[in-house]
């Protein structure tokens, strides 16, 4: 039980760190009250700065440590604790696993009563590290430096690396990122050197000014590359010289590309892309199909995991040559295209129109006839009247995002009242909300969670329901 010092900063003293909890944070209990810690692992007995009071809990930091845990291990990044983008690193990647399954089941019973299904164990990404195939890194006029040398202060640096956590105006500078193959380190250490030794200037994000602002990698199993920079302004001299220089120096860069976004955030949506040379896409085998990946199209980033994902939701989904399928939160279509070959006819909806294009695009180039694609917000493409007009589905595979699904969309799903679901989720938190909702007509039968990002507290989950 943790001890509470009296002094203008509250600090929890002697907090045992007992689980893992939401959002990479660690968990103790002091006062009955709940106590999540940044960075701690179960076992720890730490001491711990609170920096957030609510009713019913506390939130702090590690401000020295009474007992390591014995499941602590050597985080492999010096950058660990800094970027925020690993949080578990200094776990073993078993134990991450084990939490993780335990964060799904406890997310099931908590949020939706579901306790009564068969759970089978945790598929483990093949890859631990050098895993993503898409990076974005950001451009700043200063780094955020960590630690102060009051006494010899350092001239500001500009950077090129990740937004600190909870800090978005603060950029750390990343010499080295292990999530992406280590081409890419190469590759954004020369464009940043360039970008200093040519006085092409980073942006401010405050200040809404600065040339340089962010830069996109993408790269395919076959070691093949795209880079796509984004630019505040559009400055024809600056912008050729960069393009030039990556061109020449990285032959691996099969696409290269880039755009100007003058908006006040970084988003890229809506942000027009320029073909610099080469293709304006690259391509992507899963399994037996060939996928085009355009700019700015999204495709999911562990390439490796993402194929045992979708070998696994189709031997759950159990589709047989006379079935009609209805893949919602399509996407580019690469669930939909996946199931193909085994189903009498897919439907695909999705909201984002470019995406149903590139649908679109993948079919006609993987030679899929029996595919059809619709764009708009699903709650309003999905409606009983489409399911009259295009066929009642026998199975319904969705994988929509953070949020869950809209309470429209559950009850059209009752309606049409297919034999099978497989619902695929990034937050078993709003997936158990939604597998409550259809409790009434559907009964949870095989629970399958998935690791698609380790060291971090992400989980992916395949629910399996039939129609009772």
């Amino acid at each position: 039980m943790g001890r509470r010092r009296k002094s203008s900063v509250q600090v929890v003293e002697a907090l045992e760190i007992t689980a893992c909890g939401a959002e990479g944070h660690s968990i103790g209990r002091h006062n009955n009250q709940v106590v999540f810690v940044k960075y701690a692992a179960p076992g720890d007995v730490v001491d711990v700065r609170v920096s957030k009071k609510k009713k019913n809990f506390l939130q702090g930091e590690i401000l020295r440590f009474e007992k390591k845990s014995d499941l602590r291990i050597e985080p492999f990044c010096s950058d660990f604790g800094s970027c925020g983008g690993c949080k578990w690193q200094h776990l073993p990647y078993s134990e991450q696993l084990n939490f993780k399954q335990q964060q799904v089941v406890d997310s099931l019973q908590r949020l939706g009563n579901i306790t009564d299904y068969k759970l089978h164990p945790i598929a483990g990404s093949p890859l631990t590290q050098e895993y993503r195939n898409k990076l974005e890194l950001t451009f700043a006029d200063r780094a955020w430096e960590i630690e102060f040398d009051k006494e010899n202060p350092q001239p500001f640096r500009p950077a090129l690396g990740f937004h600190m956590p909870g800090q978005f105006s603060k950029l750390l500078d990343i010499e080295r990122c292990y999530l992406m193959p280590s081409t890419v380190n190469k590759m954004q250490r020369q464009i940043k050197d360039y970008c200093v030794e040519n006085n092409l200037s980073f942006h401010n994000i405050q200040k809404h000014e600065g040339l340089m602002r962010n830069i996109m990698f993408r790269v395919n199993k076959k070691g093949e590359w795209m880079i796509v920079v984004s630019f505040y302004e559009r400055n024809e001299d600056a912008i050729n010289g960069l393009m030039q220089f990556i061109n020449k120096t990285f032959p691996e860069v099969i696409s290269l590309n880039y755009t100007v976004n003058a908006k006040a955030n970084d988003s890229w949506q809506g942000c027009e892309v320029q073909n610099f040379s080469g293709d304006p896409y690259l391509t992507e085998e899963l399994g037996k199909l060939t996928f085009q990946i355009q700019p700015l199209s999204f495709f999911q980033t562990n390439t490796e995991q993402t194929q045992n994902l979708y070998d696994m939701a189709l031997n759950f989904a159990e589709i047989t040559k006379d079935d009609l399928v209805y893949d919602l939160y399509t996407g580019t279509g690469t669930i939909a295209l996946y199931m193909a070959n085994s189903a009498k006819k897919v439907i695909g909806i999705e909201y984002v129109q470019a995406a149903i294009d590139d649908a679109w695009v993948n079919a006609k180039n993987n030679e899929i006839t029996n595919c059809d694609f619709f764009a708009g917000d699903m709650k309003d493409v999905l409606t009983d009247e489409f399911v009259a007009e295009h066929g009642k589905p026998d199975v319904i595979v969705t994988d929509p995002p953070r949020e869950g699904m809209h309470p429209s969309v559950v009850e059209c799903i009752l309606n049409a009242q297919p034999s099978r679901i497989v619902y695929v989720s990034c937050n078993p938190a709003t997936q158990a909300r939604d597998l409550a909702l259809l409790s009434d007509k559907y009964s949870v039968t095989d629970i399958q969670p998935v690791d698609m990002f380790p060291h971090t507290h992400h989980v992916e989950n395949i629910a399996v329901l039939k129609l009772k």
